[in-house]
């Protein structure tokens, strides 16, 4: 039944308002009004007559103009969300969101987003800090030019907090020590770290297969030291938490440095410490499920021998020990004359200096180039206690037992070659006049 035939037959009271509003589907409210604006003016009454007047909600055509002048002109390399903060923040333009995204989106200025992937359920995070801790690192044009280089976060699964970030030439050991430490030395230990199977973070020996966790990497033996979990991550679909934190690194960074005027790695990183992360952390961190935290604080007063690479050598036969082309020679020892043939560890320290440990001694300390460190001054205090080395606070003064009995040669037990007038000889003690007991006599 056409609308125009339910109403009128209401008109002829065939049917009742009502009923004409429940066939039709409409409230009771809007039949209401339909009814005045038919005895009013008829059918044409029901036109809808916001038809050829313009909308409450339009926007200028000179607003219009200058957003499309901003995005393209200034912030032509930010994504929608990121531009639409600058609108709001720098120059005042208050619009919603989705205007400003399909006002991009049909100026032809931004392309429309592809269609999601199949259905995945999401994993809750961890209900405390301190927890399970993220590590990647995303390798991107960061400066906007031909050059590449490698971002390395480290963020907190309860609330996406982020604890470092630092721009390096590429992701190593060696920058990725530097990061942990960092964070342990800030925050203290936490609990597990999640990770992709690098080679710097785990042995795969077949590509595609699990990781062998009882082959250490230099990284899985500095965690494993300190009690910390690494859980692999087998998928980019199961790091999604710090992959769709490295997509809002990368739709920001870049251009926080150009705007910025960064164009060298020191700058950045500086920039990266003293302004940003704090900026990225206020607008993306989310409240932990609980309060308090699960980190605790280090007491190990050794990180800088935790957190270097160790490798150990045999020493040559001329107390050397080397690692490719680099060679380091051995002093002689107080303890031992020679370390030919013995086991050493060389640690490579993230400072650049090198140690070389036999057993709980410090056998040589040297710098990058192989020169050996200068001795300790004797006007600087020695470094004895928690801090020092083993070798620092062993005593090297003789230990004298005053409660031990003197050792002696009875008189009649002499020999002959001995002369009669000679005195008793005490062994290890000054010579005394006291006479011996009764006992004491043959």
């Amino acid at each position: 039944m056409k609308l125009q035939d339910v109403l009128l037959k209401a008109m002829a009271k065939k049917i009742t308002w009502w009923d004409a509003a429940e066939i039709i589907g409409v409230s009771d409210r809007t039949m209401r009004r339909w009814r005045e604006r038919i005895e009013e003016g008829g059918y044409a009454g029901l036109a809808d007559r916001r038809k050829g007047k313009p909308s409450g909600h339009r926007v200028a055509l000179a607003v219009v103009e200058e957003v499309l002048r901003l995005y393209q002109q200034v912030y032509y390399d930010l994504n929608v969300r990121h531009f639409h903060e600058k609108l709001q923040t720098e120059h005042g333009i208050a619009l919603s969101y989705t205007w400003v995204q399909q006002a991009l989106q049909g100026a032809g200025l931004v392309a429309k987003g592809r269609r999601r992937g199949k259905h995945r359920r999401r994993r809750e995070r961890r209900p405390m800090t301190g927890m399970l801790l993220h590590i990647d690192g995303s390798k991107h044009q960061w400066f906007g030019d031909e050059r590449w280089h490698d971002l390395i976060v480290i963020l907190d699964d309860a609330t996406s907090d982020i604890y470092y970030a630092q721009l390096v030439e590429e992701e190593s050991t060696r920058t990725v020590m530097v990061g942990l430490r960092e964070v342990i030395e800030t925050e203290g230990l936490f609990c597990s770290l999640y990770s992709d199977r690098g080679s710097h973070f785990f042995v795969t020996p077949k590509a595609g297969e699990k990781v062998d966790k009882h082959r250490l990497t230099q990284v899985g033996r500095a965690l494993k030291e300190l009690g910390i979990q690494m859980i692999p991550a087998y998928s980019p679909q199961a790091r999604g938490r710090s992959e769709r934190s490295f997509g809002t690194w990368q739709g920001r960074l870049p251009q926080e440095l150009r705007l910025a005027g960064i164009q060298t790695l020191e700058k950045a990183n500086a920039f990266l410490r003293e302004r940003y992360v704090a900026e990225f952390n206020e607008k993306f961190t989310v409240t932990a499920a609980e309060k308090g935290t699960a980190f605790r604080r280090s007491a190990r007063a050794d990180l800088s021998w935790i957190f270097s690479v160790q490798t150990e050598r045999v020493v040559a036969k001329d107390n050397t020990v080397a690692i490719a082309d680099q060679h380091w020679q051995l002093e002689r020892t107080r303890f031992r004359s020679s370390l030919a043939g013995c086991t050493v560890t060389i640690h490579e320290h993230l400072d650049g200096l090198v140690s070389i440990r036999y057993g709980p001694h410090v056998v040589g300390r040297y710098q990058a180039d192989g020169t050996p460190l200068a001795a300790q001054s004797k006007s600087e205090p020695d470094s004895r206690g928690k801090g020092g080395t083993v070798e620092a606070v062993e005593n090297h003064k003789q230990v004298s037992h005053r409660s031990h009995r003197p050792l002696e040669i009875s008189p009649t037990t002499r020999d002959s070659h001995f002369p009669t007038a000679a005195v008793p000889v005490v062994l290890g003690l000054k010579k005394t006049n006291k006479p011996r007991s009764a006992s004491r006599r043959g």
